[in-house]
């Protein structure tokens, strides 16, 4: 049996994008290497936090439209989409994306199209193609290599995959039609051609660029605090000038994106990145500010508890990866085993590993029924959004998300 898609990774993207093709009419084949992660949503597990996955999900498997399984299969397209982090270096690993285009070589045709969605270092599109027919010369000339990012935004993928602008960039003019024929079946947004090297890069670009813009914001915050003076009224006043448009600080950067992809281009280029690295070492160091900052406000007189409000990298999701506020949570539990910390994060039912510490627990009560010596808001949840120093009583108030008055 021959497959319209297989797509080899059923993560925070693939599993919606996979779901989005197959509503689409196409007959999809999601491959993941983790027996676990097939099993789970086979059977119904809620995996992710994303409106609408769950319903789709079972919509598209009770339909036959979507299959899944541990290994590729003869497909008409093949769809890259596997973590590529980085190294205790900084530097790109690609491991992942050469084992998943190593898997798919057996069962490539000629007039295939292979399409990588992966963050990747310009370039690796061409040599992923170069990889296959070194293996397989019979398909030089005879498959089509693409490359196309994803532009979403975590708690929201389903209505920003199928409605955001796209770039696709082809090794060939024929790769790059062939995908924006794939994407349009679900994808309502603009999809622009170009090369596969252009289109890696603005994905990398996307995200240094807010790197940048958030830094400046993190920076200007500790700048305010030590000259006493409030950044959210800095930031208010500032943004009325009709040019200025200054972010908001928060704890750091986190996430599989923003706090990873700046490096690639640095990677690429030290020499000529100086301001993306600058950036990126000052949202990695804004965490231990953090951490400073509220060991300073602790009391070792008072034993009641350190309530901490929110552990995921942003807002309104479940997503724990690279997350600042989960750092800062747990070198604050680490540092201070004499103090009882508290977690309230409303996203997830149980605390991660790294907080597996005897002085840490779980709550579910909100600052206002808990007797805590220091409230700190470390992710701005749209349940904290209203907790102020007049909502919380007697606790002080440490919020790094967002005014406390």
């Amino acid at each position: 049996m021959s497959y319209d898609l297989c797509f080899i990774g059923l993560g925070y993207i693939g599993l919606p994008t996979s779901a989005l093709l197959a509503r689409a009419g196409n007959k999809v084949l999601g491959v993941d290497n983790n027996p676990q992660r097939i099993r789970e949503i086979q059977s119904g597990v809620k995996t992710t936090h994303e409106p609408g996955l769950s319903e789709l999900l079972d919509d598209c498997l009770a339909s036959g439209k979507l299959e899944l399984s541990t290994t590729p299969h003869l497909s008409s397209t093949f769809i890259i989409a596997v973590p590529t982090p980085i190294d205790e270096s900084k530097s790109p690993d690609l491991d992942a994306v050469i084992s998943a285009t190593n898997s798919i070589i057996d069962f490539l045709e000629p007039g295939n199209l292979v399409v990588i969605e992966s963050t990747c270092p310009p370039g690796t599109t061409r040599k992923m193609m170069d990889f296959v027919t070194s293996k397989r010369p019979e398909l030089k000339d005879e498959i089509h290599f693409a490359y196309c990012p994803e532009r979403v935004l975590p708690g929201n993928s389903l209505h920003e995959l199928s409605q955001n602008d796209r770039v696709i960039g082809g090794v060939s003019e024929q790769a790059a039609t062939m995908a924006r024929d794939v994407y349009a079946s679900f994808c309502t947004g603009r999809l622009d051609l170009t090369d596969a090297e252009t289109a890696e890069m603005v994905k990398l670009a996307e995200n240094a660029f807010r790197d940048v813009n958030i830094a400046f914001a993190n920076e200007l915050s500790i700048l305010a605090e030590r000259l006493e003076i409030d950044v959210w009224d800095v930031i208010e006043y500032a943004n009325k000038h009709p040019r200025v448009n200054i972010l908001r600080p928060g704890v750091g950067v986190g996430g599989h994106c923003i706090a990873v992809d700046p490096w690639f281009l640095a990677n690429a280029s030290p020499d000529d990145t100086k301001l993306i690295q600058t950036a990126r070492n000052v949202n990695d160091q804004k965490p231990d500010w953090v951490v400073n900052r509220i060991e300073e406000r602790i009391s070792r007189n008072d034993d009641r508890p350190v309530l901490l409000l929110g552990i995921t990298f942003k807002p309104d999701i479940d997503d724990l990866r690279s997350s600042p506020a989960l750092e800062i949570a747990t070198k604050l539990a680490q540092r201070n085993p004499d103090i009882a910390f508290s977690i309230w994060e409303p996203n997830i039912e149980q605390l991660p590993e790294a907080l597996d510490l005897a002085n840490v627990s779980r709550t579910d009560k909100s600052p206002s029924e808990f007797d805590a010596q220091l409230i700190c808001k470390l992710v701005e949840h749209a349940p904290f959004r209203s907790i102020n120093q007049k909502t919380i009583g007697d606790s002080a108030l440490l919020s790094f998300t967002s005014k406390t008055d």
